[in-house]
């Protein structure tokens, strides 16, 4: 005969809650509001009932003993401590979700894809490469050489490697900040440049949507108006068109030391102008899949340059 028993499943113990630490259900509630604006829109993405969000907000608001929000007729706006508490949460559920992302992702993640310019590959990357191989945590790099911008949270590549002005984003990190000056060939033969407006006399040669030159002349408080400018379509071939006695490049003194030592090309002035509007950037994903190689190569790379960056 069998005996009844009380079902005693809807009473489990609950896990302690944390005096500190805000429950996670709320903070997700707490995202939601604050990014459409309102309880009810932030209820339809959760999708639980709207009394449901505000419950888990008016818990929040009791807990930090502050408001979170300004109630408006039919929306909401962050408070200051709200807008703190935001950018918090955003970071924390990234971080999150970036490990979670590493954990799943199977051992054999393949080779880490690196896009970057061709410039870059071709005059500073790639003779080092062997190094980062070689240490600890390295692994095997597929090169993408582009002019292209690849999407690193869309996972078109693990990481980029950009020229030009600071990209947005926060999974940005300074490799080094370029070092600016004319330079030709050295049996280049034309007028001779003694000062910076003697550079109007040449062709000038330009990459694609490098602002290299703008930047130079305007260092030099001279009119871009007046330069006669060939545009090439990257900056390597501006390389081997300085190096053939085509005219006057704009040297990436950091990024061509190589072929500066050798006697390809040669500064045309002394002095440079650097700045970080004209620098090469290492881009991370800013949340999501990582492959297990990323975090290794970033802290080579950075470690590469530091001397650069000084």
């Amino acid at each position: 005969m069998a005996c009844w028993r009380p079902d005693t499943s809807a009473r489990r113990p609950a896990l302690r809650s944390s005096p500190t630490l805000p429950p996670l259900d709320s903070l997700r509630a707490f995202l939601a509001v604050a990014r459409r604006g309102g309880f009810g829109k932030a209820g339809e993405e959760l999708l639980i009932s709207q009394s449901t969000v505000s419950h888990h907000i008016r818990k929040l608001e009791e807990m930090l003993g502050r408001p979170l929000f300004h109630r408006h007729a039919k929306s909401v706006s962050l408070t200051a401590d709200g807008a703190r508490l935001l950018e918090a949460a955003e970071r924390g559920f990234a971080l999150i979700e970036a490990a979670a992302a590493e954990i799943r992702r199977p051992e054999t993640a393949g080779p880490l894809r690196v896009s970057l310019l061709p410039s870059f590959a071709a005059n500073w990357l790639i003779a080092r490469l062997g190094r980062f191989r070689d240490a600890p945590g390295g692994a095997e790099v597929q090169l993408d050489p582009t002019l292209d911008l690849a999407g690193i949270d869309e996972g078109e590549a693990d990481l980029a490697i950009r020229y030009g002005a600071r990209p947005e984003g926060r999974g940005v990190r300074l490799l080094f900040a370029e070092a600016l000056c004319p330079a030709a060939a050295p049996g280049y033969a034309g007028p001779a440049i003694r000062e910076p407006r003697d550079v109007l006399a040449h062709p000038l040669l330009d990459s694609r949507g490098s602002r290299d030159w703008r930047i130079w002349f305007e260092a030099q408080g001279l009119d871009l108006a007046e330069g006669r400018f060939f545009q090439l379509k990257d900056y390597n071939l501006v390389l081997e068109a300085m190096a053939s006695g085509q005219g006057i490049g704009m040297a990436r003194m950091r990024l061509i030391g190589e072929q500066i030592a050798a006697g390809r090309v040669r500064p045309c002035l002394a002095g440079a102008v650097s700045t970080e509007e004209a620098a090469h950037w290492l881009i991370l994903p800013g949340s999501g899949a990582r492959h297990p190689a990323a975090a290794a190569f970033a802290d080579w790379i950075l470690a590469e340059t530091a001397g650069q960056r000084g």
